[in-house]
C-alpha cells in the first residue's frame, strides 16, 4: 500500500472551495478525470456510508470517518460495489481495506489550499499520480471561475 499526497492553491474562499468539492453537482464535474459519469450516493457526514460510483453503479462503498466543514474530511473506503454487490469481505478487499482518502482546506495567500492524502493499492498508484492532478486542476478551474 502506498500513500499519494497532492496539494493545490485555489484563488477562491475555503468555504467555497469545500463546498465545490463535496456537492453532488460540481463535484461530478471535478472528478470526471477519475470517471466521466461518477457520482455519489449517501452524505458525507461522520459516520455515515457513501458510495462512489460509476455509471454503471459499480464502485467503492466507504464511510466518512471524520468530516468538520471548511477543514478536513476523511474517507475511509471499505470495499468493491460489482454489479450492485458490496464486497467489504473478500480475500482481495481484505488485502487493502480500509484505505483512506483525506481532504485538509487551508487557509493561505487569499484563498484555499487543498490538500488530498490517499492510500493506494501498488497497481492503482501510477493511475492515482497521474489523474489526481487533473482533477484537482479541475476543482480549481470551478472554483475560480465561479468566485463571486
Amino acid at each position: 500500500m502506498n500513500k499519494l499526497n497532492f496539494a493545490i492553491e485555489i484563488a477562491a474562499p475555503v468555504a467555497q472551495v469545500f463546498a465545490t468539492m463535496l456537492t453532488q453537482a460540481t463535484y461530478q464535474e471535478w472528478t470526471k478525470a477519475f470517471c466521466e459519469g461518477s457520482y455519489y450516493e449517501g452524505t458525507w457526514q461522520q459516520g455515515e456510508t457513501i458510495k462512489f460510483l460509476s455509471p454503471s453503479g459499480d464502485g467503492m462503498v466507504s464511510e466518512i470517518a471524520e468530516h468538520r466543514a471548511n477543514e478536513f474530511t476523511s474517507i475511509r473506503h471499505l470495499g468493491f460495489i460489482q454489479n450492485g454487490v458490496v464486497d467489504t469481505q473478500s480475500d482481495a478487499v481484505r488485502a487493502w481495506a480500509p484505505a483512506y482518502e483525506n481532504y485538509t482546506f487551508l487557509a493561505v495567500n487569499g484563498g484555499t489550499q487543498v490538500i488530498v492524502e490517499q492510500d493506494i493499492m501498488d497497481e492503482y498508484a501510477a493511475f492515482m499520480t497521474e489523474v489526481w492532478p487533473k482533477a484537482l486542476h479541475s476543482l480549481k478551474l470551478i472554483c475560480e471561475t465561479s468566485v463571486a
